[in-house]
């Protein structure tokens, strides 16, 4: 992609999901996700109702008078966006491809991250850490993030979520909110991966999927490819069976996916290509 159509794109997206992050979810990002809890503001003297328990005894004792400790929300945050960039994310029939939704919903999660003054750090993954951007605050890290994701090519055109999480729980030491992007199409087991990371840090799953995964249209002979292992075979989609057989396996996949999350306690919402992600960022909040 030339350097002036990426630039073009990537103001693009800057005016929708900044335009989104300020008007959709003023106050619901603050309010789904909280800071690290209470920070010790200043000391000042003790007032009728106070809490004694407050009372800080080194400055009472020193000024022959009782002061208490105050405190505030430390409302700041670290934002981590876990990104799949394997081969399947490239796949899209309906409105636009996987990636390219995972770039609008990561940089509206960006813009809303900033307005709440919280740090926005990216890590790339395929089967291995394909890029690890280090949080920060502020627009331009921002533009820099939906440029790489735009532009981004990866060594990898394979899945392993756990190689994600494993690199989050070694580069976040304190607690962060690390959101997952992917379609899922993982042949890995994570489960074990994701619980120790969500011992540490506040996990939330996103899954991409487009419309033809889920359900096969009746259109005949259908060629398949599939873009992590190059695999290629022909079905015939005019046959019941093979329809049926096919969303049954859409449905067994996403069972399961569904009990990852919740035996760990980890919001998640499902998002379609051709779908509403303001929509499902909005049910996502209300979660929490």
């Amino acid at each position: 992609m030339e350097t002036s159509e990426i630039i073009k794109k990537v103001r693009r997206i800057e005016i929708k999901t900044r335009g989104l992050s300020s008007n959709m979810f003023a106050g619901q990002y603050h309010s789904a996700f909280k800071g690290r809890g209470m920070a010790f503001a200043e000391v000042r003297e003790y007032q009728y109702g106070d809490d004694v328990r407050d009372i800080d005894w080194n400055v009472t004792a020193r000024f022959h008078r009782p002061y208490v400790k105050v405190f505030e929300e430390e409302r700041e945050l670290t934002v981590m966006l876990l990104v799949d960039v394997s081969g399947s994310l490239n796949f899209g029939t309906r409105g636009e491809t996987k990636s390219e939704m995972a770039t609008e919903i990561a940089a509206t999660l960006a813009f809303s991250a900033i307005q709440n003054n919280d740090k926005i750090g990216v890590i790339f993954f395929s089967d291995r850490v394909e890029k690890y951007i280090p949080p920060q605050k502020g627009r331009k890290h921002i533009l820099y993030i939906i440029r790489e994701m735009l532009d981004f090519q990866p060594e990898s055109k394979k899945t392993d979520v756990a190689v994600a999480l494993e690199y989050l729980g070694r580069t976040q030491k304190h607690r962060c909110t690390a959101f997952v992007l992917s379609d899922f199409y993982d042949r890995k087991d994570f489960e074990k991966p994701l619980q120790i990371c969500r011992s540490r840090h506040d996990v939330v799953g996103i899954q991409l999927y487009d419309p033809l995964q889920k359900q096969l249209p009746d259109v005949g002979i259908l060629r398949i490819h599939d873009a992590e292992t190059g695999f290629e075979q022909y079905i015939d989609t005019s046959s019941k069976a093979v329809r049926r057989a096919h969303q049954q396996y859409w449905q067994h996949r996403n069972d399961e996916l569904r009990g990852i999350f919740q035996r760990n306690s980890v919001d998640y919402v499902s998002v379609a290509t051709n779908g509403d992600f303001v929509k499902a960022l909005r049910q996502l909040f209300a979660m929490r």
